[in-house]
């Protein structure tokens, strides 16, 4: 057994436990959910783009379809439908990767009057948007006007004018279909393009500036018009094109608009790849990397009785957005040196790991790891696993290694010396044992990048896992940079079970020689 992480239950319970005090006309589901193939490998760059996992969603029996904008806040997506509802979505991610919805929430829009929206074409909703006061705007397409609400679930307080210069030549079924926010002001833009008006409002304070968003070509030629916007802080916008031909389906574009420059285009989707209508765009920031999120338009919720070629679905689909900066690699250990410590090369293909083994504080576990580098049992074994959580300081997680046990490798098991004896802990840096029950341990270990201190012994708890936890025997002093490559390689989607399938690296780091530092070049 390896470590582990809370397994994808334990995330559902704690965000079923979030939803306390719904109004009354919500439901709170777990929506039945498909793994999507969109003709699309993992981790593919597409453009500026790099793919990070798709899904369907089922209209179960909220018949949920129709969404047409989607705005990330504070964990959880928010969304509007052209059924005249409000949604709130939580994803599921591994490793960065989108593998599922952990719970959704649904309920009417009101109209002025605290009523719900009967009529279609009064109900149509067709964006969302969040400003930076706590405020929502949402557009309604068909009558065409923005609401302000103070929370979206509740009545409209008032409605947004400032966009209404984009709406002067707009007609039928061609109203605002793109909304999002930022520091002190919102963008929207119309179902339209053309150089004979413009199809976008830039507002700031009080001022509203028009101007023309051409579709980038590989979707202009298909007749791509914006469907939806979201935003940075400090007005980076990011614009989503989609477009429909019944000879070829669909196809998205995603821009880049910022204040003074050119448009920028980010990434064409189109067939072969299998895509969907999409109409809804989402930005989430998370630990220094920026990811958009893209949902698709299920008008007719017709896949789930016909899945000939051409029936709508409910998809949602996950792009990291390409960054030349990557985070620095963590800062080596700090090893207290009172304390007996033999010093370790690591060599790997990718460069060498110095390690300081706590012989003295971790007899046991330290002699163990010696043992294997001096009958070379390490030689020629692989790190395996990374292991990446989604939170800061990145990188974040382990790396794991060593003789997977090979019989021809590994030796007995040794006595467990839990963090709780040895004063240990799993901080940045960390060397500790991959164990199955006390006594287990042999020749498989991990390395933490920044704190993991979850794995400690925790003697109080009723679970044996966590009372035990992993033994920690030493701390990387150098090479934390290696560490941090190793980590970042990507991960198989198809290795691991359970929680750990897609952490087992598609390309395993070989691990030519284990010494002691007395004998390193």
């Amino acid at each position: 057994m390896t470590h582990r992480t809370p397994p994808s239950g334990f995330l559902v319970a704690l965000v079923a436990a979030l939803f306390v005090a719904l109004p009354a006309s919500a439901q709170e589901f777990f929506p039945l959910t498909n793994p999507a193939d969109p003709g699309i490998q993992d981790e593919e760059e597409i453009g500026e783009l790099i793919f990070r996992g798709a899904l369907e969603i089922e209209p179960d029996e909220q018949e949920i379809g129709g969404i047409s904008g989607l705005e990330w806040h504070e964990g959880k997506f928010h969304a509007v439908s052209d059924d005249g509802r409000w949604l709130t979505i939580v994803p599921d991610d591994i490793n960065r990767r989108l593998v599922d919805v952990a719970a959704m929430e649904i309920g009417p829009l009101l109209d002025t009057d605290g009523d719900e929206m009967k009529d279609k074409a009064r109900a149509d909703a067709e964006a969302i948007a969040r400003l930076p006061s706590g405020e929502w705007l949402i557009a309604f397409e068909r009558e065409q006007r923005i609401w302000r609400y103070s929370d979206y679930r509740a009545a409209p307080i008032a409605t947004e004018d400032r966009a209404a210069i984009l709406l002067e030549q707009a007609s039928g079924n061609n109203g605002i279909e793109a909304l999002a926010g930022f520091e002190d002001g919102f963008l929207a833009c119309g179902e339209w393009v053309g150089s004979d008006r413009p199809n976008c409002v830039r507002v700031t304070g009080s001022s509203a500036s028009l101007f023309h968003l051409p579709a980038p070509e590989g979707i202009a030629e298909a007749g791509g018009v914006p469907t939806d916007a979201a935003c940075k802080a400090d007005g980076t916008c990011y614009v989503l094109f989609r477009s429909y031909r019944p000879e070829e389906g669909n196809r998205a574009a995603i821009v880049e608009v910022a204040d003074g420059v050119p448009p920028k285009t980010l990434a064409v989707l189109r067939p072969p790849m299998k895509l969907d209508n999409f109409e809804g765009l989402a930005l989430r920031e998370q630990s220094g990397k920026t990811y958009l999120y893209l949902v698709s338009d299920d008008n007719f919720r017709n896949c789930a009785e016909d899945d000939a070629p051409g029936c709508q679905r409910t998809l949602l689909m996950k792009f990291e957005v390409k960054s030349d900066a990557p985070p620095p690699p963590p800062a080596a250990a700090t090893v207290a040196d009172d304390y007996e410590t033999t010093l370790v090369v690591i060599e790997t293909e990718l460069g060498d790991i110095t390690v300081a083994l706590e012989t003295e504080r971790a007899p046991i576990t330290a002699a163990n790891f010696l043992r294997y580098a001096a009958e070379d049992r390490f030689d020629g074994t692989v790190f395996y696993r990374s292991m990446k959580l989604d939170r800061d300081p990145q990188p974040n997680g382990l790396i794991q290694g060593g003789t997977q046990q090979d019989p021809d490798r590994i030796l007995p098991g040794i006595e467990h010396e839990p963090t709780s004896e040895t004063g240990l802990s799993h901080t940045n840096g960390a060397l500790s044992m991959a164990m199955g029950d006390p006594g287990t341990a042999n020749g498989d270990f991990s390395i933490m990048l920044q704190d993991q201190t979850g794995l400690d012994a925790r003697p109080d708890s009723d679970n044996p896992m966590w009372r035990n936890g992993y033994a920690v025997f030493g701390y990387v002093v150098d090479g934390m940079d290696v560490v941090a490559q190793i980590h970042a390689r990507p991960g198989d989607p198809d290795k691991g079970e359970g929680v750990m399938q897609g952490q087992m690296l598609a390309d395993p780091v070989t691990i030519i020689d284990v010494r002691p530092a007395e004998q390193a070049d």
